[in-house]
């Protein structure tokens, strides 16, 4: 029942690989994040002097105010392009520690289940009951986390097409709106 040198050793090297990994991995998205907005910065600018030069090009107001409608489309795209790549981003970075914390828990609960083994075996005369009572509230604990891990794996799903959807009418209603202008 007594935990070993060994064991400790071993749970802690454990302990730091998953650090790593967690570290890594929140990194690794950070890297992603600042890329993505420093390209976006990079094309905001190009299209801001492309679109100024275009604007101080027009010889009338009417030519000004169809060149506002149909440079705002490719603006808004770009900017329903960019809330995807960070959505997209936060997505796999939340699945990848996701799968992290999943695994973390997968061995808790062997270990637990492990020590309880041990603990009955050396337990007195009589104490079934009572590691039979921890067994069913571990087993209900299991049970409860797992419909709670389908069930915001559900939602997440219904986010990311509910999100699919309204950004795909956004676009379409300001593509239609601007060609009318147009």
């Amino acid at each position: 029942m007594y935990t070993t040198p060994e064991q400790l050793s071993s749970a802690n090297k454990a302990n730091v690989e998953t650090l790593l990994t967690i570290a890594n991995t929140a990194f690794a998205s950070a890297e992603r994040l600042a890329a993505l907005n420093l390209n976006t910065a990079r094309v905001l600018l190009e299209d801001a002097v492309g679109n100024a030069k275009a604007l101080m090009a027009a010889k009338d107001p009417q030519e000004l105010i169809a060149m506002q409608s149909t440079l705002a489309q490719p603006s808004l795209e770009k900017a329903v392009a960019y809330s995807r790549s960070v959505y997209e981003i936060a997505t796999q970075t939340q699945e990848e520690l996701g799968k992290v914390f999943e695994g973390q828990f997968a061995e808790l609960n062997k270990n637990v289940s492990t020590a309880l083994d041990k603990a009955a075996k050396n337990a007195p005369a009589g104490s079934d009951v009572a590691v039979a009572a921890v067994k069913s509230a571990i087993a209900a604990a299991n049970s409860a986390y797992d419909s709670m891990t389908k069930a915001a794996k559900q939602v997440a799903e219904m986010t990311e097409a509910n999100v699919a959807a309204a950004t795909s009418a956004t676009v379409k209603a300001v593509g239609s709106k601007a060609k009318k202008a147009a």
